[in-house]
């Protein structure tokens, strides 16, 4: 379908080794070095006039969120007008005027691997757009030269082909994934004249090429309008997260949507939402601070701990790797993912250390009351997930059980720590220790190491004492606080456990090596037993015993 004009092309342009024309390749100098993004710049933008567009580097974002919180990428968006938005990952690169100056600047600075977004101020709220907008609204500008467009158009989807990691022979299925996350709103893949232009300066002109490119097209924009739908099955994110995957290396842009994807799927797989239960920090206070009071419409929650957010993104690493080995047939792996952080055992009861903690803790009595009217919402009757997705509502069920014991874990671990109790005076003096250790085996059973533990109280303590305080829990912060103060004290103060390394163990194996073996005591004959006498009574008489165990003579 020809969508511009194919009217007669332009001279090729000399490509550079990188493969774009050399008169694309100046710049002004002013633009060379990206510019921190400055904080009254919606402002500024709007006083430069009503066709002023600036090019800004997006950096990726750090998920501090749950899966569920995850909303479906805008491919080819880096979704910096959003509200909240952290002004650090952006540094400014230019601003223009016009579509035609802004799409020709964008062509020219896009890498392939960096996110480069087109934005504008428009009293002074943010707006975010692609450049196969620009580049549509141009192709219907009477005033517009198509016949340039298509040149630089070309020029770029080129580039993408050229400097495609993967290869020649799948350069073109990278540049048509890049065109349809870029381009998508001009076409789903390249009109007729920039495809013919691109094919002739690589001097591959054929139909078989035209075809892969067309194809490759279609399927990844049908694939990024099925992000939105509602209800999907696990089979079907498998297919698409197969497809984004091959693509990602080469089409960065496509990387968060084969990331959401794994998110996607590892909602809907048992096993996947158990190991999230295990691994996940306990994120109760954060989670309600964003809730309560509109804070994060008005921008006021407090940022999540380091540590927390560091170990967030290992459970969502770890969870997203599981799931990527188990839906790729490499089911061995993924086991020893699972076996290695088992699943905890559910309690029939709240142990007294995980009670006292709740009593006191308002932060985990919260978690508790959550976890709960989650685990109802889930088992309710008029629930939609019992005929729309019957495997996520499986998954969820799984992953709330996990949860609620491993919660159970952490509680009874920090109650031990903050709330120790006496040694029984009726236990014996041998017991003692193998009693003080069991606060420490409860913590490692509960956080994995003692400094992993020793982490987490210090980011939510850290997190607890941010300013200005959410309203809704100014009356409990300062108790919170001297809480996870005490157990931090008292975790700093358990002595560690007796390791061995690869010396000690050596120095060990040497000297029980160099022990003279034990030599037991001579002794006389042993008076043979009644079934040693039996026994030789039946040699001597049975004749169909062998001739070798009879008696001499017999």
């Amino acid at each position: 379908m020809e969508i511009i004009g194919s009217g007669k092309l332009r001279p090729a342009a000399v490509l550079t080794p990188r493969g774009a024309p050399a008169a694309e390749q100046k710049v002004p100098a002013m633009s060379d070095q990206p510019a921190p993004f400055p904080d009254d710049f919606r402002s500024r933008l709007a006083e430069r006039g009503q066709d002023a567009y600036a090019l800004v580097w997006v950096a990726e974002s750090s998920e501090s969120a749950g899966f569920e919180a995850t909303e479906a990428p805008q491919v080819g968006k880096t979704g910096i007008a959003r509200v909240g938005v952290d002004h650090a990952r952006i540094a400014l690169q230019d601003v223009t005027h016009g579509r035609a100056e802004t799409l020709r600047r964008w062509l020219q600075l896009d890498d392939g691997v960096r996110h480069l977004a087109i934005c504008t101020s428009d009293s002074g709220v943010l707006r975010e757009h692609t450049p196969g907008e620009l580049a549509a609204e141009l192709l219907h500008d009477a005033a517009g030269d198509e016949t340039r467009l298509t040149e630089q158009l070309a020029g770029w989807f080129h580039r993408r082909y050229a400097e495609a990691q993967q290869g020649l022979e799948l350069g073109w299925s990278a540049a048509a994934a890049a065109w349809a996350c870029h381009m998508r709103a001009l076409a789903g893949y390249p009109p007729t004249s920039v495809l013919i232009a691109s094919l002739e300066r690589a001097g591959e002109l054929d139909e078989s090429t035209s075809d892969l490119v067309v194809t490759t097209g279609l399927m990844i924009a049908g694939l990024i309008d099925r992000l939105e739908l509602p209800y999907r099955t696990r089979a079907e994110l498998v297919e698409d997260w197969h497809t984004v995957e091959s693509l990602a290396a080469d089409v960065p842009v496509l990387a968060p949507v084969a990331d959401w994807l794994l998110d996607q799927i590892a909602l809907r797989d048992v096993h996947a939402q158990q190991l999230r239960a295990v691994l996940e920090p306990d994120l109760s206070d954060y989670l309600r601070d964003r809730r309560a009071d509109n804070a994060l419409a008005a921008g006021a929650a407090p940022a999540l701990d380091d540590a927390r957010t560091a170990h967030l993104a290992q459970a969502r690493e770890t969870v997203r790797a599981y799931t990527a080995a188990a839906h790729s047939g490499r089911e061995s792996e993924a086991r020893q993912l699972l076996d290695t952080f088992p699943i905890p055992v559910r309690d029939l009861s709240t142990s007294g250390p995980a009670a006292a903690w709740r009593e006191n803790s308002a932060t985990a009595a919260a978690a508790v009351k959550d976890l709960a009217a989650q685990r109802a919402a889930a088992a309710a009757e008029d629930s939609t997930a019992y005929f729309a997705e019957p495997e996520r509502l499986h998954a969820a069920t799984a992953y709330l059980a996990a949860r609620d014991s491993q919660l159970h874990l952490m509680h009874d671990a920090l109650g031990r720590l903050a709330f120790p109790a006496p040694t029984p005076r009726s236990l014996p003096e041998g017991l003692t220790p193998v009693a003080a250790a069991q606060t420490q085996r409860r913590v490692i059973e509960a956080f994995g190491t003692m400094e992993r533990a020793a982490q987490l109280l210090e980011g939510q303590l850290h997190y607890q004492l941010q300013q200005p305080t959410p309203a809704h829990r100014r009356t409990t912060t300062s108790v919170e606080s001297d809480l996870l103060n005490r157990a931090l004290g008292a975790l700093q103060h358990t002595p560690a456990a007796v390791s061995f390394d690869e010396e000690d163990i050596r120095a060990r194996l040497s000297k029980a090596m160099a022990r003279p073996p034990a030599v037991p005591a001579a002794a006389g004959p042993v008076a043979p037993t009644g079934h040693d006498q039996a026994h030789a009574h039946a040699l001597t008489t049975d004749p169909a015993a062998p001739a070798v165990h009879r008696q001499p003579g017999a």
